[in-house]
């Protein structure tokens, strides 16, 4: 086996319950990039709520954002590389959720928008009483998140869907699709529909990265948990779903570690060490 490439999905994959990077996961990671392995971030996150611990860590060139949409080089912020939803795409799937009572969010130039009546009771749509601190902790708050994705259509990296019934959320994915099929759409956690241009997702990603630095597929990669994953660790040679992972990813995966609260992505890294050369 020869890895030349790593691609990390972050919460509830490389992060514990507490959206923390770990010892464990942390060393394996600076292990890789001592042997002068790439590795990527790779996440539904919009570049600027990335966690400081991870961004921090030196040698970590490049972070796949936004669920691909967007390709930043991690050293200066730099956008390398950035898809936009269509503003006629956008416009269509307001209009197709128009009146249901959903919460919306929306990514724009690396930063994530939010309105104050959501970010006052996040649980009340579904979000985790683990995820409230950090949606409150990296939303900008916009007086009117509709009024803000209609004023910014065509500019928008993605957009979240926020409902927290699954039947709903099922109905709603479908009236997306009919509205708008120029979209990509998918899910990293059951109460979000996630939106991006059609050209996004992290497998984009991550292929416009390894393309960049002459990385064939067959020496990626990705670790993984949300039905977001599926594709990525599908184009990669070697696809790890944490033991937390969705059906879906783990569908797609060749090999399943265990649990991000038992430090999976470092237990499956250091097999993959031992297969790596030594200096």
């Amino acid at each position: 086996m020869k890895i030349s490439c790593v691609a990390l999905d972050l919460d509830r994959t490389t992060l514990n319950r507490e959206g923390k990077l770990g010892d464990a996961n942390k060393k394996a990671i600076e292990e890789l990039i001592r042997k002068g392995i790439c590795v990527v971030i790779a996440s539904g996150r919009s570049f600027h709520t990335l966690p400081a611990d991870v961004v921090r860590i030196p040698g970590i060139l490049y972070a796949v954002t936004s669920n691909g949409a967007a390709v930043y080089r991690v050293a200066d912020g730099v956008c390398l590389k950035r898809y936009t939803i269509k503003e006629e795409a956008v416009r269509a799937v307001m209009e197709a959720l128009k009146g249901e009572p959903v919460a919306y969010e929306a990514f724009l130039d690396g930063n994530a928008y939010a309105d104050a009546a959501f970010l006052a009771d996040p649980q009340k749509y579904g979000t985790s009483p683990q995820g409230v601190e950090y949606i409150r902790k990296t939303r900008k708050v916009t007086e009117n998140i509709e009024d803000f994705i209609l004023e910014h259509a065509g500019r928008l990296e993605s957009m979240d869907i926020v409902v927290s019934d699954a039947d709903r959320k099922k109905k709603l994915w479908e009236r997306i699709q009919k509205a708008a099929p120029d979209v990509y759409i998918t899910s990293s956690v059951s109460q979000l529909i996630e939106i991006s241009d059609r050209r996004a997702g992290k497998h984009s990603g991550l292929k416009y990265v390894t393309e960049l630095l002459a990385i064939p597929p067959k020496e990626t990669a990705a670790f993984g948990d949300g039905d977001n994953d599926a594709e990525m660790l599908e184009f990669a040679g070697y696809g790890v779903a944490v033991g937390n992972a969705s059906e879906k990813c783990r569908a797609f995966a060749n090999y399943i570690t265990k649990n991000h609260d038992e430090d999976g992505v470092a237990y499956a890294l250091r097999e993959i060490l031992k297969c790596l050369p030594s200096e």
